[in-house]
């Protein structure tokens, strides 16, 4: 029987699962007699899932709410998660997920293409959906269908935007005379000269900083991958560290952070003030992610190996690194190079203009007197 509780302006339902737990639940409802056919319902969905092998059917919040619960505790990209769902909550809120099948999941597709949104950005949220069915499937084998497999749309080629050094130094000049410029300068050098991911530079702390033996250590909490991993430092990096040493001894010597407010608190942001001063140096269609790609495309334009790249960035695989391949044309340019020193000499074709050649052996041409 529903009862109602004090903090809630709901009848709560107790139904008992096909699992022999019992479970305590808000109906959603304040009316009386909807709260009582939704217990009735549920109970019986239960039933039939115990004794017929039944699946009930789960609503989209049944399936993404424990999902993001779970999220939130083990994955370090939960607010990137978090964020994707809103729209797949806005689309399929009120949907059997039961009966999602490819005609729900085109329909999705399209109504976002629609809205202007990308492939790229489809695929994401479509990710997400598909994570959150299969995370219900494996960890409380509710067997549902997951019609997103094999529709995901095609992705153009990864984009690479890149400034020339002249333009970073243009960059770094208009930084630096805006409010809290010196920090936004360091910033922009380290990253160019380190290839490090936003977060990974604003979650710096000094105790990972070595600068006797010029090393920046990540550990496997701290990168996108999961993996550790020790970034060199040039000069570049290191004049740019010292500038925010300067600043720490100065504003907040208890600080542990290396890119930190004059509180002493972590900067959480700095995407406003890098826009304002893409925008005053006359650089377009460039976002704070391109400077580590910045990073790369010197690199690579300067002869270093992709494998080297790789290591450095912090790349899975080769495959992330490879889009920086055609910024070193020397490389292709070296392979096909080879090929002159394979062809041969005029002198080295035939022993005689009317003397054939078979499998590389000279044929003796009889001649009749």
């Amino acid at each position: 029987m529903p009862y109602k509780r004090e903090d809630s302006p709901y009848w709560w339902i107790f139904v008992k699962q096909a699992d022999g737990k019992r479970v305590r639940r808000s109906s959603g409802t304040a009316d009386f007699a909807a709260a009582k056919a939704i217990e009735q319902q549920a109970r019986a969905d239960a039933w039939k899932e115990k004794e017929w092998g039944v699946n009930p059917p789960r609503s989209f919040n049944e399936v993404m709410l424990p999902y993001l619960r779970h999220a939130s505790q083990h994955q370090r990209s939960y607010e990137t998660t978090a964020h994707r769902v809103k729209a797949l909550r806005a689309y399929f809120t009120g949907s059997v997920m039961n009966d999602i099948g490819a005609k729900e999941i085109r329909a999705y597709t399209a109504s976002r293409i629609e809205a202007g949104v990308s492939p790229a950005t489809v695929n994401r949220e479509l990710a997400a959906l598909s994570a959150a069915i299969n995370w219900c499937n494996t960890e409380l084998e509710w067997g549902l269908p997951n019609a997103v497999k094999g529709r995901t749309l095609k992705e153009p080629e990864g984009r690479v935007r890149w400034l020339t050094r002249a333009e970073v130094e243009s960059l770094c000049r208009t930084a630096r005379k805006q409010r809290n410029g010196a920090l936004l300068d360091d910033f922009i050098r380290v990253a160019v000269n380190t290839g490090c991911r936003k977060e990974e530079m604003l979650g710096l702390e000094w105790r990972r900083v070595d600068m006797e033996n010029k090393l920046i250590y990540l550990d496997g909490i701290h990168t996108k991958a999961g993996k550790r991993r020790s970034i060199p430092l040039n000069e570049g990096a290191l004049d740019a560290l010292k500038g925010r040493m300067a600043y720490r001894a100065e504003a907040c010597p208890a600080s542990p952070w290396v890119f930190a407010r004059s509180s002493g608190e972590r900067v959480a942001c700095i995407r406003k003030g890098f826009e304002v001063a893409c925008e005053r140096a006359g650089i377009k269609d460039f976002v704070i992610h391109d400077l580590r790609h910045t990073c790369a495309a010197h690199l690579i334009s300067a002869g270093v190996a992709l494998a080297e790249v790789r290591d450095l960035l912090g790349h899975s695989t080769i495959m992330m690194t490879e889009r920086y391949a055609h910024l070193a044309p020397a490389r292709v340019r070296d392979a096909v190079g080879v090929l002159d020193g394979l062809r041969e000499k005029p002198s080295s074709r035939s022993v005689h203009a009317d003397v054939p050649v078979y499998q590389g052996k000279v044929a003796l041409k009889l001649v009749t007197p």
